[in-house]
């Protein structure tokens, strides 16, 4: 029997309303691997592919033959905006088969959640920071909520494999097993995964079960693809390389107006007009910046504004609305944003999207890339890399377009050898554990050491951290008042604790910066940080505004709209590159290819990269002189390494160089003067990286490299190994120097 014959009767007509023809690839595969196995199910394929579909078909038709007593799956999705799509598609899916499906997120109603929490059932669909919440404060409901829980379906799996949010997912799923006493099937989706093997091995950690990888054959996908360059804020007489004629793409042909005071948004402005289009930045500040530039645009050429604004600081009902109009059909409008439309929210019928600069990874590159080429339409991407034009005495390293041969290494990586960042799944997750630790008394209640190490060290995802580090970070919080030791010798959340995890915020262990409401009226239009003084100006919403009162007491700032720019600040935004792109953009530089999707300007601004390379010998010689005394080091190593190198120089080898005033472009180049010549400098390299030492001696005096949200509240020691042991990229650093 066929996985069609298997569905039920309902899931069966939910296709044939659709007009589906026949069942994808994918949906075949995971029927298979659902109906006929008992192992967890990875499921990994292109964007729009119906994967949820291809989960859900099979979940529904066995809950349909036997209904599950409680909540039978849970849904996980690492986006409230995804969860709010899911809901409605899911909804239509579960009406005709009597199915609930509930969705749990901070934005729902407390009615909606109890009737939930009366008639456990269905579908649940959830955040992992509300799932936090639920075991925490509806500890003894868990075994009535989930005693017959079946299922749980991961979705967008990847964009939880690179830190501590993945590791608090899979502590969630464990613990709420084991309160629930099941041991529910795991279900991850994705279509962005690098390495299917360890992600496999990832999903099942703790489950006692292997993981099904269906291999599923897909058709090759055209891709339209453009990248332009444009330097930013220049006068045209500056460079014959932005000329009116020079700005076009695949399709278009209207050229940049020549009046834009930015030539890379006029682009933008003038190649989105009439069109559905998404504009990916890669910070708040910038999503703020680029939605009031086009929207000055629009005011003014008097034309209507065409410009939304998606980002995570902004309130859930700007969110919405952004994302209510990119789904009329009939509305043509551009949004910008960050990466909270990355993932799979189906956000209609988009022609194209723009990418300005170019992201971190690739799998961040194939997401965006994927919101397009929905409907029968090819994926289609515009990246727009804007540079500032170098002064005539600029520094050599200052002169190379790195976001431009960024660009180019993403894809040509991908198309060359199908390649995704693999997951990072060696690190000490001191900031995780003690969060969990937090939590699982909150929860539980008084328990005494011996069991609280059982229940939180047991856990798969704290593999590598030892008993006497436990042990060191439990007499440390009690210490610091966020555990307390009672007479009996049992172990309770003490007076620092209950403030930190009473506090909503505790729920996620993302980093997140103190912010402040900011309304205008009755409107809340988003949080920021660091409020300005009455009188000053800010950004948010696409628009700038006047603040008119602060109340620091109830973090709330009321403001008023005026016409104008200004940067916004929400706090910062760190990116994290793979070495493989670094050597590939040394790579292009290297290389006489040309690469089909190069506008004009990036093939000038490319060719003239690759003439300066080439007279400089940076992608052939490590160090190059600047002039004097003055060197430039180019590793070409991704952040980690690049952050190892910075350390082994300063801290093992300054002396010997000579090395002074060291000053970093993480991770392309450190610049700095030394005594010693090439030569010299490799030897001295060779020779300290052979000597043994510990990754803790690249940790600076004094200093305490905080990185994750909670690491404030750990001891130093404990901060200082997890950044030695499971940040710096050193095994990396060591391999590098020995190629020298």
């Amino acid at each position: 029997m066929d996985v069609f014959d298997r569905y039920a009767p309902f899931v069966q007509d939910f296709i044939y309303r659709n007009n589906w023809e026949s069942l994808r690839a994918i949906q075949a595969a995971a029927g298979e691997a659902i109906f006929n196995t008992d192992e967890n199910v990875l499921l990994s394929a292109s964007t729009a592919s119906g994967k949820t579909e291809a989960a859900f078909f099979p979940i529904l038709t066995l809950f349909s033959e036997d209904m599950p007593k409680s909540v039978g799956a849970i849904y996980i999705g690492p986006l409230k905006a995804l969860i709010n799509d899911q809901f409605m598609r899911l909804n239509e899916l579960c009406e005709e088969a009597d199915i609930p499906v509930w969705h749990w997120h901070g934005d729902v109603s407390q009615s909606h959640k109890s009737k939930m929490m009366k008639n456990p059932s269905g579908i649940l669909q959830i955040t992992p920071e509300s799932l936090e919440a639920m075991l925490m404060r509806k500890h003894s409901a868990i075994q009535k909520l989930f005693g017959d829980l079946r299922f749980i379906v991961i979705d967008e799996v990847h964009s939880l494999m690179r830190g501590d949010r993945g590791g608090q997912t899979l502590c969630l799923i464990e613990r709420l097993s084991r309160l629930a006493g099941v041991n529910p099937r795991r279900i991850g989706l994705s279509a962005t995964i690098g390495d299917l093997e360890a992600t496999g091995e990832f999903l099942a950690s703790g489950t006692g079960r292997g993981t099904v990888i269906p291999k599923i054959q897909q058709k090759g996908v055209k891709w339209r693809l453009s990248m332009e360059h444009f330097y930013i804020a220049q006068d045209k007489a500056d460079s014959d390389e932005n000329n009116d004629d020079s700005a076009h793409a695949i399709d278009d042909k209207t050229d940049t107006a020549p009046e834009y005071a930015d030539q890379g948004m006029g682009y933008i402005f003038e190649h989105t007009k009439g069109k559905k289009c998404l504009i990916f930045v890669n910070s708040r500040e910038e999503c703020e910046a680029v939605t009031t530039t086009l929207r000055s645009y629009c005011e003014a050429r008097n034309e209507p504004d065409r410009f939304l604004i998606h980002h995570g600081n902004l309130s859930a009902a700007y969110r919405e609305t952004a994302e209510a109009a990119m789904k009329d059909e009939d509305i043509y409008m551009t949004t910008c944003t960050t990466a909270t439309l990355e993932l799979g929210i189906d956000i209609g019928r988009l022609e194209r999207a723009f990418q300005i600069d170019a992201p971190f990874t690739v799998s961040s590159f194939l997401q965006r890339m994927g919101r397009t080429g929905r409907r029968e339409l090819p994926p289609e991407m515009w990246f727009v890399i804007r540079e500032e034009l170098p002064e005539p005495r600029s520094m050599l390293p200052e002169t190379v377009p790195w976001k431009l041969l960024q660009g180019i290494a993403l894809i040509q990586v991908y198309l060359e050898e199908r390649w995704v960042e693999p997951p990072k799944l060696d690190r000490l997750p001191f900031s995780l554990l003690y969060h969990q630790t937090m939590s699982t008394l909150a929860s539980n209640g008084e328990l005494t050491p011996r069991q609280l190490a059982s229940q939180v060290l047991s856990l798969k995802y704290f593999h590598r951290i030892s008993q006497e580090d436990y042990k060191v970070l439990l007499r440390h919080l009690i210490e610091t008042e966020h555990i307390q030791q009672t007479e009996e010798g049992g172990l309770i959340v003490g007076l620092a604790g209950e403030r930190m995890v009473n506090s909503f915020k505790f729920y996620a262990v993302f980093q997140e910066n103190e912010e402040y409401t900011v309304r205008w009226g009755s409107q809340e239009l988003g949080t920021i940080v660091m409020p300005p003084p009455v009188g000053e100006k800010i950004a948010i919403a696409g628009h700038v505004w006047i603040v008119e009162e602060v109340d620091h007491k109830r973090r709330l700032i009321y403001c008023e709209q005026i016409k104008g720019k200004v940067p916004a600040y929400f706090g910062d935004c760190p990116g994290d590159i793979n070495t493989k792109i670094l050597l590939r953009m040394r790579q292009v530089l290297r290389e006489d290819r040309s690469y089909p999707y190069l506008m004009k300007n990036a093939v000038t601004r490319l060719d003239r990269a690759r003439q300066s390379a080439r007279n400089s010998c940076i992608t052939d010689s490590p160090i190059v002189c600047l002039g004097g005394d003055m060197w430039a080091l180019f590793p070409w190593l991704g952040t980690y390494a690049f952050f190892a190198v910075e350390r082994f120089l300063k801290l093992r080898c300054a002396d010997r160089l000579g090395l002074r005033g060291l000053d970093s472009y993480r991770p392309y180049y450190i610049q700095f003067t030394m005594k010693v010549s090439p030569d010299e400098f490799i030897r001295i390299l060779k020779e300290e990286a052979e000597v043994e030492f510990s990754p803790m001696e690249l940790v600076y005096q004094g200093e305490v490299p905080v990185f994750e949200k909670y690491d404030e509240y750990l001891p130093e020691e404990l901060v200082k190994k997890g950044f030695a042991y499971g940040i710096l990229g050193i095994d990396e650093m060591k391999a590098w120097i020995r190629s020298l």
